[in-house]
C-alpha cells in the first residue's frame, strides 16, 4: 500500500511538471491606491475582473515580470496607450520589463522625465473624455510581448520605454467630448468615474530597442474599474454589514498616553 500511495504522488509531480509555462502570464497587474498605500482587490465577476477606485485619489498600475527574460507591456488606460496618448492598440510602443522585474506606472507618460499622475476622477473630467474619446473608459489593459533576440543586459538596467516609430510616438488629436456627447453615449454613461490627467511628477526612464517575438501579443489582460457604490449596485460587492463608524463618533481606543487633568480653579 506504501508503495502505491509513493507511485501515485509520482505520478501527479509527473503531470504537473508537464503544465505549459504558457498557462502563467507573462505580466501580472495590479493597482495600487498611492493615496492610502494600499493594493486595490481585484474582484471576479462574469468572467471580468474589477477593482473600486476612490475618486481624487491617485492610483498606478504594478506591472511584474513573472519570467527570466525580458518582456514588451503596452499599457491601456480607459482604451489610451499610457506612453504615446494614441488610441490603444497592441502593435504601438510600450514599457519594457527585464527580467523578473517590477514597476510601477503611475501616469501619462509626458517625456522620458515625468509623467502626468493617474488620478481616479469623474467619468467627464478623465483624459479619455477630454480628447474625446470616453467610449473606453473605464478599463486597464496590457498586451505583452516575449523578445526575439538575446539580449545583452547591462550591469544595472533602469526601466526603460521600446522605441517607437514617429507615426507611433505621434499622439492622437481629438475634439474634447461635451457632457451632452458623454451622456448619450449608451455604452459609457453607467460608468462613474475615469482616470484624469493629474499633476505632473518625476518618473524618469529611457529609451531601449526591443524586437518581439511574434506579431500578435502573447497575454492580452483587462482589469476593469470604477467606485464602490457602482460595484456594489452591480452586485460586484456586498452591501456593508453592521453599523459603519461615522466621524465624531465615540471610539474605544483613540490612542495616546493618559494626560493630567485640567486644574480646578
Amino acid at each position: 500500500m506504501p508503495h502505491r500511495f509513493f507511485a501515485f504522488l509520482a505520478t501527479l509531480a509527473l503531470l504537473a511538471a508537464c503544465v505549459p509555462a504558457q498557462a502563467r502570464p507573462l505580466v501580472d497587474v495590479s493597482v495600487v491606491d498611492r493615496d492610502s498605500g494600499h493594493w486595490l482587490p481585484q474582484h471576479p465577476h462574469r468572467g471580468e475582473m474589477w477593482v473600486a477606485g476612490t475618486p481624487g485619489h491617485r492610483y498606478s498600475v504594478r506591472l511584474a515580470n513573472t519570467t527570466g527574460e525580458r518582456v514588451l507591456v503596452v499599457l491601456s488606460v480607459d482604451g489610451i496607450n499610457a506612453v504615446t496618448g494614441q488610441t490603444a492598440h497592441p502593435s504601438q510602443t510600450g514599457y519594457v520589463l527585464e527580467p523578473w522585474q517590477t514597476a510601477e506606472i503611475s501616469g501619462w507618460r509626458k517625456s522620458l522625465d515625468e509623467v502626468a499622475q493617474f488620478v481616479f476622477t469623474d467619468l467627464g473630467d478623465s483624459y479619455a473624455a477630454r480628447t474625446g474619446r470616453p467610449r473606453n473608459v473605464g478599463v486597464i489593459g496590457v498586451a505583452a510581448f516575449r523578445e526575439a533576440l538575446p539580449y545583452r543586459y547591462p550591469p544595472h538596467p533602469a526601466p526603460p520605454i521600446a522605441r517607437g516609430s514617429r507615426e507611433q510616438r505621434a499622439k492622437s488629436a481629438a475634439p474634447a467630448a461635451s457632457a451632452e456627447d458623454i451622456a448619450a453615449d449608451g455604452s459609457v454613461r453607467e460608468q462613474s468615474i475615469g482616470t484624469g490627467h493629474g499633476s505632473r511628477a518625476w518618473s524618469p526612464t529611457s529609451r531601449t530597442g526591443f524586437e518581439r517575438a511574434t506579431r500578435r501579443p502573447e497575454q492580452v489582460s483587462e482589469l476593469r474599474y470604477d467606485e464602490r457604490r457602482r460595484l456594489v449596485a452591480m452586485g460586484i460587492l456586498p452591501h456593508r454589514v453592521g453599523p459603519a463608524w461615522r466621524d465624531g463618533a465615540p471610539r474605544a481606543f483613540p490612542g495616546g498616553f493618559v494626560a493630567d487633568p485640567p486644574r480646578r480653579r
